[in-house]
C-alpha cells in the first residue's frame, strides 16, 4: 500500500496534517509502537553506550535479520525470529571472556565473524523464500505500514519487564560497568550482570528493529544515548534527555515517513544523526573539545 492511495498529502493547515497521523489504525499503531520501542532503547542504549558495548549492539541487531528472513521463511511472524536470534546472539557473546589488550581484540574479532556468518546466513533465508521478496527492504531498513495490535501489545509488555529489571539492577550495573574490578571486589556478580544486561540489550534491539529494520537499529539504540552523554555526565539526566530524543527522532521520523516515500528509517536515522551531531558542536563551542562528556556516578 503506497500512501498517496489512502489519502496522505502534506498540507499548509498543520492541524490537519496532524490529524491526518491519527486518521488511520495502522499509523496508531506504529505511533505507539514507536513510544514504546523509543524509550526502551534509550534508556538501554544508555548502559550500552556507558559500558563501551556498542560493537556487541550492532552485532546483535544485525542478527536480527536472519532471525526475521528465518521466520518468515517458515511461515511465522517475524517478529518472534527478531526476538529469538537476537536474545541467542547476546547469549553468545556474553560467553566470550572479556578482558582487554590482545585478548579484547580477539572477542571483537569473533563477535564480527559471528556477524558476517549470520547475516549471509539471512541471505541465505531470503534466496530460498519462494514468496514476495519486498518485505526485505522493511526487514533491513524498517516500515510501519504492517504494525498490527498484537504487536504493538507485545512490545509493550516485553519492554516493560525489561525496563523492570533494569530498573531492579541499575546501581549494580552502573557500578560494574563504570569500574568492574572494584565491583567484583565488592561482591557484584559483574559476569552475570553482563549476561543480563546483554539479554536486555538483545530485548531493546529486537524491538527497535520493529521501526527501524535490522541494519538501522543504532538510530534508536545509540544515537540518542551517546547525544546525551555529550550533554551531561548524570545519569538520570541523561536517561531523560536520551529518552526525549528518542521520542522526538521516532515522532518526528513517523510523521515525516508518512508524507513521503522514503523509509522510517532513513528518517529517524538522519533525525538522531543530526542530534548528536547538534550536541558534539555545542560541547566543542562551551567546553573546547570535541569529547563527550564522563559518566558521573
Amino acid at each position: 500500500m503506497v500512501l498517496t492511495d489512502v489519502g496522505a498529502g502534506l498540507t499548509w493547515n498543520l492541524v490537519d496534517d496532524v490529524r491526518q497521523l491519527f486518521q488511520f489504525g495502522f499509523m496508531v499503531n506504529a505511533l505507539e509502537a514507536g513510544t514504546v520501542v523509543a524509550v526502551m532503547a534509550a534508556v538501554i542504549g544508555w548502559f550500552m553506550v556507558v559500558r563501551r558495548q556498542s560493537f556487541a549492539g550492532h552485532t546483535i541487531a544485525v542478527v536480527g535479520f536472519p532471525g526475521a528472513a528465518g521466520a518468515t521463511l517458515v511461515g511465522v511472524s517475524a517478529l518472534y525470529g527478531y526476538f529469538a536470534f537476537c536474545v541467542a546472539a547476546a547469549v553468545l557473546i556474553s560467553a566470550v571472556p572479556h578482558s582487554r589488550g590482545k585478548a579484547f581484540s580477539q572477542e571483537n574479532a569473533v563477535t564480527g565473524t559471528v556477524q558476517t556468518f549470520l547475516l549471509a546466513l539471512g541471505f541465505l533465508f531470503v534466496s530460498l523464500y519462494r514468496g514476495n521478496l519486498n518485505g526485505i527492504n522493511s526487514l533491513l531498513f524498517g516500515n510501519f505500514l504492517g504494525i498490527t495490535r498484537g504487536q504493538v501489545l507485545t512490545l509493550l509488555l516485553v519492554a516493560l519487564g525489561a525496563l523492570g529489571v533494569l530498573g531492579v539492577i541499575s546501581r549494580p550495573l552502573l557500578f560494574a560497568s563504570i569500574d568492574p574490578d572494584v565491583a567484583a571486589a565488592r561482591g557484584v556478580p559483574v559476569r552475570g550482570m553482563s549476561l543480563l544486561f546483554l539479554v536486555l540489550l538483545g530485548l531493546a534491539a529486537a524491538e527497535a528493529s520493529q521501526i527501524t529494520g535490522a541494519l538501522l537499529v543504532f538510530a534508536l539504540l545509540v544515537m540518542p544515548a551517546a547525544t546525551a552523554q555529550r550533554l551531561t555526565p548524570r545519569p538520570l539526566l541523561g536517561g531523560a534527555i536520551a529518552v526525549a530524543l528518542g521520542l522526538a527522532v521516532t515522532w518526528i521520523g513517523l510523521a515525516v515517513a508518512y508524507f513521503s516515500p522514503y523509509p522510517i528509517g532513513f528518517w529517524v536515522t538522519t533525525l538522531a544523526f543530526g542530534a548528536y551531531v547538534a550536541a558534539a558542536l555545542f560541547t566543542r563551542s562551551t567546553t573546547g573539545t570535541g569529547r563527550a562528556v564522563g559518566v558521573r556516578a
